[in-house]
């Protein structure tokens, strides 16, 4: 079976090495990069995704490829010290990092490398799951959602922010930034321009918002209702598990 690189398509064992080579490459320039590449808009997208959670305290809570722990600490914040927060991804370098922001904030949150696809909770634990930027690098995005979905409590909420589609006005300037800026700020910074050409196709690569809302629907999510945020660059998808 095959599925897509970017714009290549390679063997679907391929895609999880390829993809984890990118984010140990990019890892600890990793936050500079967000706050550059989105000019700080990404705070903003991950303040509101967290005001959409609406958690309370003594909720639990899993942040899936959650990497460098922006909405983790954030969760954890929300929750209190009688909640759960777990950080999760499936890269090491990202994890590590992410564990160690955690640690300076004097959060002592439980974290697990592991994949999206093989989730190792219980079925029904959680009270919100969130995905923030890294559903589309997920070689089978419908197992994952499913497997997000399972976790949920009767009630729970799944959140996914990741980039979408723009308004089309955006578009040729979008693009312009997408394939000549980011990669030239990628070289300069972290001294890898391939890896942020991938993640620029990735985006291309990865459903509209139309498309994403079904697949939140196909994997038993309900009430399931979409944000465009900045134009459309990025939105936030957001369901409910009602059972």
């Amino acid at each position: 079976m095959s599925t897509h690189f970017g714009y290549q398509t390679v063997a679907e064992e391929e895609k999880a090495q390829r993809v984890g080579q990118v984010f140990h490459s990019v890892a600890a320039r990793y936050d500079v990069m967000n706050d550059l590449m989105s000019v700080g808009l990404h705070r903003l997208w991950k303040r509101f995704t967290v005001g959409r959670a609406n958690l309370r305290a003594g909720m639990k809570v899993l942040d899936v490829a959650g990497g460098t722990a922006d909405l983790a600490r954030a969760f954890a914040r929300e929750v209190g010290p009688q909640g759960e927060v777990w950080l999760t991804d499936i890269n090491g370098s990202m994890l590590e990092i992410g564990r160690d922001r955690l640690l300076d904030d004097g959060q002592s949150q439980p974290v697990a490398q592991c994949d999206a696809e093989k989730l190792p909770f219980v079925s029904g634990y959680f009270d919100c799951v969130s995905v923030a930027f890294g559903l589309r690098n997920m070689t089978h995005k419908d197992r994952a959602l499913s497997e997000m979905r399972r976790v949920l409590k009767p009630g729970g909420r799944l959140l996914v922010l990741e980039f979408s589609k723009p308004a089309k006005p955006l578009v040729p300037l979008y693009d312009l930034y997408s394939f000549r800026v980011l990669p030239w700020i990628g070289q300069k910074i972290a001294q890898d321009a391939d890896s942020y050409r991938y993640l620029a196709e990735s985006i291309r690569m990865h459903p509209d918002q139309e498309t994403l809302a079904q697949m939140l629907r196909d994997a038993g999510l309900d009430r399931v209702q979409y944000f465009n945020l900045s134009g459309g660059i990025v939105a936030l998808h957001e369901g409910v598990a009602l059972s």
